[in-house]
């Protein structure tokens, strides 16, 4: 029987929980998914295996989405469900018990940690775990983090299930150039630290010596900062060091990867820890291509490398730390190869897709 994947993130939309509930629907199979309106959803969903159903510009746990997701139960003959968002369309769970489902699982992301910590909000997300067969979390910090907001029956049922990393397709390719070339990608906003990564870069720039080739750095995404960056960016000591590339499509990232050494985000938590980096599935991803990491210390980054031997952790805020540690890494060609082997080391033992898979079917197929 198929499991109906209900959620608001799904290509599309282009963000880390999107690509995790793309790759999900692929590791299950056999899914119908119920999800949200979205401008060019029309091609996407033509060239997917599985039926998509869109509803409105955001589902809500209304009655209205409720019944639109009991329709296809019933029509699908659905007895499993997957919430790619526990909060808040896990609220759901009761109505789809009753409709006749037997299993239900709720995946945790970042934004479920404030929904603990906030009243109300904690009072929901203490609800959705108690009809739900388990909800997962993706790091050790989310996990911790979300806990305390469950009953205790709850927490015993929850399970890690990290986004997947395909070391198949984020791999080294050899093809990387003789320019020193950071990478880096997410939204444009506030929380992942691009201002604190030019600020570092204009750093690293008055640093480098000017009889050698200067490095690169490459942004990719896009979002509401993206004038005030290209224009902190056009006020660099030395001009063509920063390329935008705008926002690119999961399955084009391997490639942009496999042009840098190293991939430096430094993001930040912000709201007064309310909002903070739940995993950064980019850096697990930056790892299997054997780049070196250098992530803000926010939220559960520091599940995505290991500490002095895969990458770095940086205060969010500090540019001169940043651009030290750049500079240091940039300049030694050979820690960055030996990082780069470790980190994919890493991402195979702790991000892959059987993990994924086999979390999966312990909640959906327990038999």
């Amino acid at each position: 029987m198929p499991t109906l994947v209900i959620t608001n993130d799904f290509p599309p939309s282009i963000g880390g929980i999107e690509a995790f509930v793309a790759q999900v629907c692929e590791l299950l199979g056999d899914v119908v998914v119920l999800t949200r309106r979205s401008p060019g959803s029309e091609e996407v969903d033509r060239a997917l295996p599985f039926p998509v159903h869109r509803h409105g510009r955001v589902l809500l746990p209304t009655a209205t989405v409720a019944r639109a997701a009991e329709r296809l139960v019933a029509e699908h003959a659905v007895d499993r469900v997957l919430f790619g968002a526990a909060a808040p369309l896990g609220l759901l769970a009761p109505r789809l018990r009753a409709a006749g489902v037997a299993r239900l699982l709720a995946i945790s992301h970042g934004h479920e940690t404030w929904w603990a910590r906030v009243p109300g909000a904690r009072q929901a997300l203490r609800r959705i775990g108690e009809h739900v067969d388990a909800v997962s979390f993706i790091s050790g910090f989310t996990r911790d983090a979300i806990a305390p907001a469950l009953s205790p029956a709850a927490r015993a049922r929850m399970i890690r299930m990290a986004p997947p990393v395909d070391t198949n397709r984020f791999k080294p390719t050899g093809t990387t150039g003789t320019r020193p070339t950071v990478i880096a990608a997410g939204r444009f906003i506030r929380q992942k630290g691009f201002d604190t990564l030019l600020a570092a870069w204009s750093l690293v720039l008055g640093a480098w010596p000017q009889d050698r080739l200067a490095p690169e750095l490459v942004l990719v995404g896009d979002g509401p900062l993206r004038d005030s960056l290209a224009e902190s960016a056009a006020r660099l000591p030395r001009p063509g060091c920063v390329r935008f590339v705008g926002p690119v499509a999961h399955r084009a990232m391997p490639a942009i990867m496999a042009s840098g050494h190293v991939f430096a985000l430094p993001v930040r938590t912000r709201l007064g820890g309310l909002n903070p980096e739940g995993l950064g599935m980019v850096f697990a991803e930056a790892a299997a291509c054997g780049l070196a990491v250098v992530a803000g210390d926010s939220g559960g980054t520091r599940d995505t490398l290991v500490e002095g031997e895969s990458g770095v952790l940086v205060p969010p805020d500090d540019p001169h730390a940043l651009a030290s540690v750049l500079v240091e890494l940039l300049t030694d060609l050979p820690r960055i190869q030996a990082m780069g082997v470790a980190g994919r080391a890493h991402v195979r033992e702790r991000f892959s897709p059987d993990a994924t898979a086999a979390a999966l079917h312990r909640v959906l197929d327990p038999g």
